[in-house]
């Protein structure tokens, strides 16, 4: 009961002293009616430019993998990887290389993009060149026709295996380790190692030699200095 008092006493007193500059909230919203709002990126590639796009796929005993490197003419290159988790032959592997790293490209707003893969189904495929027969690699082909309008020019080459082994190595390394879940992939650092690996330990035992060798000549310097003495004293 006595603080129920005091509660009153202290809104009566608030009540009947209000505070000079206060203003009441305001639950009006001018921009209410705005859902979202998101950055306008003008980020991209200068326009004109040209890119390429290298894919290969890969399916093995131990996996299914994709790798791909997108390569500007300044020769920037943004290497891709990926593991299939789903169950697929290695024409699928290279049909899913292909569409993977196209879309990379739409997304980063390239315009020109030349196409290589090793992979002649695909590549005479999507041109034209070879009828599309399998069921299950037609929705293939016509996605990828589908994406084609997104670019000013696009052109899919196919090149021999030998000149794809970047491609091939990275589609080759992602089909050996399981992902569990999205970033479940393994973090794969390239060092650059300059001298040789036994360099520098060689280095450090021949500058230890010579001090010993060094130290030897001093001690033997001093002692047929002291025999010197010791004979003109006698």
């Amino acid at each position: 009961m006595q603080k129920a008092i005091k509660v009153s006493v202290l809104s009566d007193y608030l009540a009947h002293h209000p505070v000079d500059d206060y203003q009441p909230m305001k639950f009006e919203f001018p921009d209410e009616d705005i859902m979202c709002i998101k950055n306008d990126w003008t980020f991209g590639p200068k326009p004109g430019s040209k890119w390429t796009l290298v894919f290969d796929g890969a399916s093995n005993a131990l996996g299914h993998g994709i790798g791909a490197v997108v390569t500007s003419l300044t020769g920037f290159h943004i290497p891709f990887t990926a593991r299939i988790c789903f169950d697929c032959n290695n024409n699928f592997a290279e049909y899913e290389a292909c569409i993977f790293r196209i879309q990379a490209t739409i997304n980063m707003r390239i315009k020109i993009l030349e196409v290589y893969g090793d992979s002649a189904l695909v590549i005479c495929q999507v041109r034209g060149d070879w009828e599309t027969r399998h069921k299950n690699l037609i929705p293939y082909r016509d996605y990828i026709l589908e994406l084609i309008p997104f670019f000013d020019k696009i052109t899919f080459n196919y090149i021999p295996r030998e000149e794809n082994q970047l491609a091939d190595a990275l589609a080759t390394l992602s089909s050996m380790f399981k992902v569990s879940w999205t970033n479940d992939a393994p973090h794969i650092t390239i060092e650059r190692l300059d001298e040789l690996a036994y360099y520098e330990s060689a280095y450090n035992y021949a500058i230890d030699e010579a001090d010993d060798e060094r130290h030897g000549f001093m001690i033997l310097k001093g002692t047929l200095k002291v025999k010197s003495i010791l004979k003109m004293c006698l």
